[in-house]
């Protein structure tokens, strides 16, 4: 890579560490911006008597949002309103916290019709190269 006229060079990330800085760096700004420092992490976890965890729904609570970043269970355990469930209960703790509206993204190959169902409507698609298949943007009032 050219090195710039200041002598900063740009190169590709291979590990998180100057991302999590940067990340800190970025949430240090919006609470400069807004005066509200409010981002909690949010989970929801499905659980066996052993304590196992089997699945769960995970993201953060922020700016009266609830941003859901990963929900997962497996095959054999969906269809048993486990989904549901843990859907419900991490909502509830997001009202709870002050949020009005939730937001996920999800692939068409994974469970935008649970979103749905829901009561989550569609507010963007980017098109994948593999035909027939998207990511949607997906938004919910929790009021």
């Amino acid at each position: 890579m050219p090195s710039r006229p200041e002598g900063f060079t740009i190169a590709l990330a291979h590990n998180g560490d100057a991302r999590t800085q940067a990340a800190a760096a970025l949430y240090r700004h919006n609470i400069e911006q807004t005066g509200i420092d409010d981002r909690a992490v949010i989970g929801a976890e499905l659980t066996d008597p052993s304590g196992k965890i089997w699945g769960g729904i995970w993201g953060r609570t922020e700016l009266e949002l609830l941003f859901l970043d990963m929900f997962f269970l497996p095959e054999q355990l969906r269809g048993r309103s486990y989904g549901s469930q843990l859907l419900m209960a991490i909502e509830e703790e997001a009202v709870r916290r002050g949020c009005k509206r939730a937001i996920v993204e999800t692939s068409s190959f994974q469970a935008p019709q649970f979103y749905r169902h829901h009561g989550f409507e569609e507010f963007g698609k980017v098109e994948f190269e593999i035909p027939g298949h998207a990511r949607i943007f997906l938004r919910k009032s929790l009021q």
